[in-house]
């Protein structure tokens, strides 16, 4: 496996010949319910029945390999280098049947430290410039696992839908010295329009220009442009965040089983390139927050054009409907 640039969009393609390594038999025991060869990396504290409630491990089939070094070169007016990384699999829970909207908030507490913990991990390496977390669920979505899962890759280069939110905070600081994340959120709790429900310090929100019906944000209203930081030093917060979390997911799930799940943090900063200006202000002019985007095929239209998005459902409509919505707890 290598990646390639493309000059005119510029983002990084990973390229290679598939394995041809065959996939689990359903008949076959689930490896993440066991001990068995998974290369556990770092785990959360025990839980009654369990010797873990969460764990990340090295993913089987890793697109990013944390040896060596990426050797960026050029081919022509190309550029590659080797995908060099890593690639883990975040294990949610022990209990197989335990997804993030039926499990209760201390269980995804402890996974959400767990990735804060994983993130900070993989920052303090000087190769790393950005850490994703993300969960893929549903045939739909393209879900791995049948195990409550989700992955975490870092890689050489920021993803170019992250790279756009932070040039976009960027420019918005420079011109009003303000984060614009901290003025959406002022403005949508002002309007009440969109907000899907508030947990203490944390809102779920419908934007106001939705890419896929239904999409929706979760966001500290006070501003960190770090997660891990979150994860790591505000036990009572994650807490909050952890039943939103849930609630939300309970919300989407009535009315789409399949959804894509991201997580957008801040860069990392702690090796700033010695070249370029790039994260000087992001303390101020980033703000993490997770995007949850459902997939509705019924409501799917093919067309579309250099990210000009359809969505047949108003962020507005959207947000009614899952308001209304019954959940549990």
């Amino acid at each position: 496996m290598e990646l390639r640039k493309d000059p005119i969009t510029r983002s990084w393609v990973m390229t290679g010949d598939e394995s041809s390594e065959p996939g689990r038999h359903p008949d076959e025991p689930c490896p993440f319910c066991s001990d068995s060869s998974l290369q556990v990396i770092a785990k959360s504290p025990n839980t009654p029945g369990s010797s873990w409630s969460a764990r990340s491990v090295v993913h089987p089939r890793p697109l990013y390999h944390i040896e060596g070094e990426p050797g960026r070169r050029g081919d022509g007016l190309y550029d590659r280098m080797r995908s060099v990384g890593a690639h883990e699999v975040l294990i949610e829970n022990s209990n197989h049947d335990r997804h993030l909207w039926k499990a209760n908030d201390e269980e995804i507490a402890h996974f959400l430290r767990l990735a804060a913990e994983r993130i900070l991990d993989l920052k303090r390496d000087p190769r790393i410039k950005y850490v994703s977390l993300f969960k893929d669920y549903g045939k739909n979505a393209g879900q791995e696992f049948s195990h409550p899962t989700s992955q975490l890759t870092a890689t050489m280069f920021v993803p170019r839908r992250v790279l756009y939110e932070l040039r976009a905070g960027r420019e918005y600081f420079v011109s009003k010295e303000r984060c614009v994340f901290c003025d959406i959120i002022g403005q949508e709790e002002r309007q009440a329009q969109r907000v899907i429900e508030v947990r203490g310090d944390y809102l779920a929100l419908g934007p106001y220009a939705p890419r896929v019906p239904y999409e929706t944000w979760i966001l500290p209203r006070n501003h960190d442009s770090s997660f891990e930081r979150t994860g790591l030093n505000k036990p009572g917060l994650r807490t909050n965040l952890a039943a939103l979390l849930r609630r939300t997911l309970q919300r989407i799930r009535t009315l789409s089983e399949d959804f894509h799940l991201v997580l957008h943090t801040s860069p990392s900063s702690l090796h700033p390139s010695k070249n370029l200006g790039y994260w000087k202000t992001i303390d101020d002019d980033y703000h993490w927050h997770i995007e949850i985007l459902p997939v509705v095929p019924s409501k799917a239209k093919s067309y579309n054009f250099k990210e000009v998005y359809y969505s047949p459902v108003t962020s507005e409509t959207a947000v009614k409907q899952l308001r209304e919505t019954k959940i549990e707890g």
